[in-house]
């Protein structure tokens, strides 16, 4: 966690709230409630944004955080590999207005991924000065370069330090998520956001990402779901499935290491059972899901590394 912030900050793009990177009621009504009503509405709303994003949870993705050591100097060769290990969406990290993607503004990284037949349905993107000043400039650009690649999920990554350190600190960034979510909804896209262990940090009797699944409207804000936080903050994925079903339209799996928690390994080598998870997919309502490994045993070759995750989650989970 500490060198993915150290990393941002090298890249610059650590701002004052977010940055790139990287609730508990059940009803058995057979009545519908209005938060089962939002849950629905959410997913017909994600429906029809849902353009470049197929369902179909076959086309296995990858975050590009992955390769974020190797991806910047040679752009057009990452992106190769990826496709040779049978990636067929990723989803981009660390756009600037002025840097693009690695290099690469929209158009040319749409063209890029086109040629090697791929799509990218969902990029994480730095909303940090939009949270400081609730000025939505900055959304707009983000939107404006995800409409160009293609994307369908716009998906805040991070929450920073200074920014959530008490219940209404996420109240409040709740609405701002909202207003975000409705620029985006308005431009036929899909805000998300994605978790990672901090938000399950008690505030008396509740979370921070309890708040957010709470306070944000279900229409406007989905959650991309990083199983490996989830287990890593001592929660338990399928039992938010069932809490707020339809919700968690993404899911992030990468895998805990047996011995060392605090690290990744390649997906079905680790202690996360994956086989469980997935069998609850259609109660989560996930339509994309993305491999990502944050770090890499010394003797691993990431793109070794990568063609073994894309195996074992096309032939033994999906």
């Amino acid at each position: 966690m500490n060198k993915r912030r150290s990393f941002l900050q090298q890249l610059g793009l650590l701002s004052a709230g977010f940055v790139i990177a990287p609730s508990l009621v059940s009803c058995n009504s057979q009545e519908q409630t209005a938060e089962e009503k939002s849950t629905t509405d959410a997913a017909a709303t994600t429906d029809t944004a849902d353009t470049a994003a197929s369902t179909n949870l076959s086309q296995v993705g990858i975050q590009l955080y992955t390769l974020r050591e190797l991806l910047p100097k040679d752009v057009k060769g990452v992106i190769v590999r990826v496709a040779q290990a049978g990636y067929q969406d990723v989803e981009t990290y660390g756009y600037s207005k002025d840097g693009g993607y690695w290099g690469l503004d929209p158009k040319a990284l749409k063209e890029l991924l086109q040629s090697n037949k791929l799509i990218s349905s969902s990029g994480h993107y730095d909303f940090g000065q939009y949270i400081a000043t609730g000025n939505t400039d900055q959304v707009k650009t983000i939107i404006d370069a995800g409409k160009i690649v293609g994307q369908t999920y716009i998906t805040v990554p991070y929450l920073g330090e200074e920014v959530r350190g008490s219940a209404d600190a996420y109240k409040a960034i709740a609405e701002k998520l909202n207003k975000a979510g409705e620029l985006c909804k308005q431009a036929n896209l899909q805000l998300a956001y994605h978790n990672h262990d901090f938000e399950f940090k008690k505030f008396g009797d509740t979370t921070g990402y309890d708040i957010l699944l709470k306070e944000t409207d279900p229409s406007l804000v989905s959650m991309e779901a990083d199983l490996y936080w989830f287990v890593r903050g001592g929660q338990d994925p399928v039992a938010y499935f069932k809490q707020h079903p339809g919700r968690f339209v993404m899911w992030h799996v990468k895998d805990m290491d047996k011995n060392s928690p605090n690290l990744n390994t390649e997906i079905g080598s680790g202690s996360i059972d994956y086989k469980q998870i997935f069998s609850q997919a259609g109660l989560s309502g996930v339509k994309r899901i993305f491999v990502e490994q944050e770090n890499f045993a010394a003797s691993m070759d990431p793109f070794q590394s990568i063609t073994q995750s894309y195996g074992y989650v096309k032939n033994t989970l999906l």
